[in-house]
């Protein structure tokens, strides 16, 4: 060594912590910067912790599509587990004319 100390590397600061930063140098309130974090949170735990530089249009699609499902199934009272299709079926059996036997 030539006896010069380098100074210390700062290490690149993660997404999140950029994002908040980049919000908080706007004028935007504390509760748009909650509302902001937690979308971009549950946008990177629905797609396993990917970073969102790999994602785009399509995984934004797919977690959308995820919560409407979500809201119908709820809303259609259903109470087990369910997916699309279940809500299909169920939507759909709703369709059938109904029989009666007399």
């Amino acid at each position: 060594m030539n006896g010069v100390s380098q100074p210390p590397v700062r290490p690149k600061p993660k997404h999140l912590d950029r994002v908040r930063h980049a919000i908080r140098t706007r004028p935007y309130s504390r509760r748009t910067e909650k509302a902001y974090m937690g979308w971009i949170t549950r946008f990177i735990f629905f797609h396993n912790k990917r970073h969102p530089a790999e994602m785009g249009a399509a995984e934004v699609t797919q977690l959308l599509s995820s919560l409407a499902v979500r809201d119908a199934v709820r809303q259609a009272g259903i109470a087990k587990p369910a997916s699309c299709h279940t809500f299909r079926h169920s939507f759909a059996t709703h369709l059938l004319p109904s029989r009666r036997t007399s």
